[in-house]
């Protein structure tokens, strides 16, 4: 049972921004800090919440989660494509081998739901029958099921990501066809896996991003895999009552987030609502029990400043000097 009174206390010990001198320049992503050390990079996963592509506050726990998810991923799709992780010294950090990142992200959809304008039913509900390349028919229905996943390429390095298709990905330069070929493969396999994975964990794995880049010349996959901000995953138990009844689905991923913004007419434009401590605080709880009921293990919560620690594991297993 998740501990709410634990997550309240932790809502002034949340982590929000890393200094670590001893590792050199940082490099702030939405949700991660990174410290390039020649071959490799220490990525340190931040409490920071972002939606619609703005950073909109901390949640507490959540860069535990996403780390301790990563790498629970990481180690069992090994087999499927390599990927960046080298090691995981503290619950919040991750070292992972420098990659020549690819400008494209690979969004694998399931089924078609979302609220984000690079959504694919926020696309459809706006009357797109065509979304990066796929002809999509009349009367389908928010959360239904599609046929067979899709592929739905994302922009990368654009202020605002920006969907795009196959052969517009190779026009513009961003990968040449064969990368691209060979990264739609792995995105695929991927989440196959993820699917069965969740099946058996009585959950539906919707859909996700892949992040890849090379490294040696092989395609590598990188930043994160199958987290609550990186896919969608519902509950299996109730997803036919629910969707018959046209209600939303039982979910544990940001989309909870996502969906309070949007309620209060916020969708990347303008200034963002402050996320109040009664939806951090409930974000939390989602974030945790998606951790405990995709890997099926107790969430242990490193309570208390996050900072001190973070440089004390670091320190100790040598990536401080």
């Amino acid at each position: 049972m998740i501990d709410e009174q634990t997550l309240k206390a932790q809502l002034p010990n949340v982590l929000e921004q890393t200094e670590l001198e001893a590792l050199g320049p940082v490099h702030r992503g939405k949700v991660r800090d990174s410290y390039p050390r020649g071959e490799r990079r220490i990525l340190v996963t931040t409490d920071r919440v972002s939606a619609f592509d703005c950073v909109l506050g901390t949640i507490p726990f959540k860069g535990q989660v996403l780390n301790q998810l990563a790498a629970f991923w990481f180690e069992r799709t090994r087999g499927i494509a390599p990927n960046h992780m080298l090691d995981v010294p503290d619950p919040n950090v991750m070292v992972v081998a420098e990659c020549e990142q690819l400008p494209v992200e690979f969004v694998v959809r399931g089924y078609i739901t979302g609220v984000t304008k690079t959504s694919l039913w926020y696309n459809y509900e706006q009357g797109v029958r065509r979304f990066c390349g796929h002809a999509l028919p009349e009367g389908l229905r928010k959360d239904q099921k599609l046929v067979r996943p899709i592929l739905t390429p994302t922009t990368k390095l654009e202020k605002h990501d920006r969907p795009i298709s196959r052969e517009e990905a190779v026009r513009e330069g961003l990968v040449d066809a064969a990368t691209f070929d060979r990264a739609a493969e792995i995105c695929f396999a991927l989440y196959e896996f993820g699917a069965e994975h969740a099946r058996r964990r009585g959950l539906i794995f919707v859909d996700t991003k892949y992040e890849l880049g090379r490294k040696d010349g092989e395609l590598v996959v990188t930043d994160e895999i199958h987290t609550p901000d990186s896919s969608r995953y519902w509950f299996a138990d109730t997803y036919e009552e629910l969707f018959a009844a046209g209600r939303e689905q039982r979910k544990i991923d940001k989309e909870y987030v996502r969906q309070w913004l949007a309620e209060r007419g916020f969708r990347g434009e303008g200034e963002p609502p402050a996320l109040s401590d009664e939806v951090r605080i409930e974000a939390a709880k989602r974030y945790v029990q998606a951790y405990e009921t995709v890997t099926g293990q107790n969430f242990q919560m490193s309570v208390g400043p996050v900072s001190p620690r973070i440089a004390q594991n670091l320190e100790k297993a040598g990536y401080m000097t």
